[in-house]
């Protein structure tokens, strides 16, 4: 039995009573679980949350000093940066044969912008075998784990609303050939909805809080929380492959990436990441810059027009370096964030949104038609500047941003499968293969290679057992 006395007396010290207010009206079981949502609140942080960021709206403040970002460029030989990119890949590939690296993959979403009915992993995202991305990844990791010899754990966060079909899609096909006791999967963690008038946390049923994803800096909280962390300190594992979901081109497991992470004088190898030349001023993308000294990102729209149109003396964007939210994370940084003294160490942002809520005086579900609630998230890249010393590694937009985001248009199924094609011409290009392409270059042929068969361009050279050419109108697998 519950002490509902005790809960009550509980909730209104916080101000948040109404959350029994229709008690008496629900069976044993749906009492069990607003319980259990209920003591799952920070109740010391409550107040606090109200205070600042429903009641108060934070306002971003520009910093006095911003500079342009530096990074490792995607050739090595340039002159704005040469460095030795033989010797940290080597660093790296020694790294995963050691077994110090895992695979993270952030995969809360659902499909329904895609027009897709499930987990988006589970998403058909290859051209012409239309493989789920979940597959892509794993077939990444498979190919890995074969070259260089040693299993690498993957660690995949859902969220409560596509948890089971997550876990239920890779043991039907049966992991994808990874061994089920290196994949490891866990929820994200929610947050109160807050009526935006009144602070209170909103009912999105008699019996159940209206919870929301806390973002995917949470991610990096429930790493810790499940006991991921852990788990992976006891594998010997140092270092963490950021990644989400949507991008079929990202690189699970980079040597390279790694091994700068790792061992790059100025890299602390507490949190690396990963940019792109932006494509405009205005590309909605977040802009790594510096501010007192430490790498940040610093979100599209909040980065001045003055600023997001800043030129160098070579006539390129000073502030032109896109963020893919493709991360290094170290295992000890991870702890660090979540075992602060004041908690968590990630700052909270606020949304206004509509959400869908019961009225307390009826019980009746109201649809609202403008934003009635305050959300609170938080965003991995706010890790940042919490690190000693952050790095940068360029890469190219087609090598590894293909993401699927809308069903159509920028960032779409069909932009990624256009990408897709063109990577793949690429490599085979570049080990001797004709690929047609019409009067704008473009491949007129559709092409797919398999994680399996390659991982990188050099996997294709000196293969004997590629065609010569491939027409167009042809459809090739490889």
């Amino acid at each position: 039995m519950h002490d509902v006395n005790a809960l009550a007396a509980r909730l209104q010290s916080t101000g948040q009573e109404h959350l029994l207010r229709f008690w008496s009206e629900l069976a044993p079981a749906e009492q069990q679980i607003l319980v259990r949502q209920i003591e799952a609140l920070d109740f010391a942080a409550l107040p606090g949350w109200i205070e600042q960021y429903v009641r108060g709206t934070p306002v971003f403040e520009l910093p006095e000093r911003i500079e342009p970002p530096v990074w490792y460029p995607r050739d090595p030989n340039s002159p704005r940066r040469p460095y030795d990119a033989a010797r940290f890949r080597a660093i790296g590939e020694d790294l995963v044969r050691a077994g110090k690296v895992a695979a993270f993959c952030v995969a809360g979403g659902q499909g329904t912008r895609l027009g897709w009915d499930g987990p988006k992993g589970t998403y058909p995202a290859t051209p012409i075998t239309r493989k789920p991305l979940f597959q892509v990844f794993a077939e990444q990791l498979l190919a890995a784990s074969r070259r260089w010899g040693r299993s690498i754990p993957l660690y995949v966060m859902t969220s409560p609303l596509n948890h089971e079909p997550t876990v239920e899609f890779f043991e039907t096909h049966g992991h994808f050939g990874l061994d089920p006791s290196d994949v490891m999967f866990f929820q994200q963690g929610v947050m109160p909805s807050f009526d935006r008038e009144s602070g209170r946390i909103l009912l999105a049923g008699k019996g159940e809080l209206a919870l929301n994803p806390d973002g995917h800096g949470g991610s990096l909280r429930a790493l810790h929380r499940s006991g991921a962390v852990d788990d992976m300190a006891q594998r010997g594992v140092e270092h963490i492959s950021y990644i989400q979901v949507d991008n079929p081109h990202v690189r699970v497991i980079d040597p390279l990436f790694l091994g700068l992470h790792a061992a790059a004088e100025d890299s602390s190898g507490e949190m690396s990441s990963k940019m792109l030349p932006k494509t405009g001023s205005f590309e909605k993308l977040g802009n790594f810059c510096r501010v007192n000294g430490r790498t940040t990102i610093i979100e599209y729209s909040d980065l001045p027009d003055s600023l997001a149109e800043q030129r160098d003396e070579k006539g390129d964007l000073r502030f032109g370096a896109g963020s893919l939210a493709i991360h290094c994370l170290g295992v000890e940084f991870v702890k660090r964030l979540n075992t602060a003294a004041r908690g968590f160490a990630l700052p909270f942002h606020r949304a206004d949104k509509k959400v869908a809520h019961l009225d307390l005086d009826t019980g009746e579900l109201i649809e609202p038609s403008e934003p009635n609630a305050v959300k609170l998230e938080t965003f991995v890249f706010d890790a940042l500047p919490l690190c000693e010393s952050s790095i940068i590694l360029e890469t190219d937009r087609v090598e590894e941003f293909a993401p699927i985001k809308n069903l159509s248009g920028v960032d779409s199924a069909e932009s990624s499968r256009a990408l897709q094609i063109e990577r793949a011409a690429r490599w085979l290009e570049a080990a001797g293969v004709r690929v047609a392409r019409d009067g704008q270059g473009r491949c007129t042929a559709v092409i797919e290679i398999s994680p399996l068969t390659a991982l990188e361009a050099r996997d294709l050279r000196g293969r004997r057992d590629l065609p010569a050419s491939i027409a167009a109108g042809d459809q090739a697998v490889l």
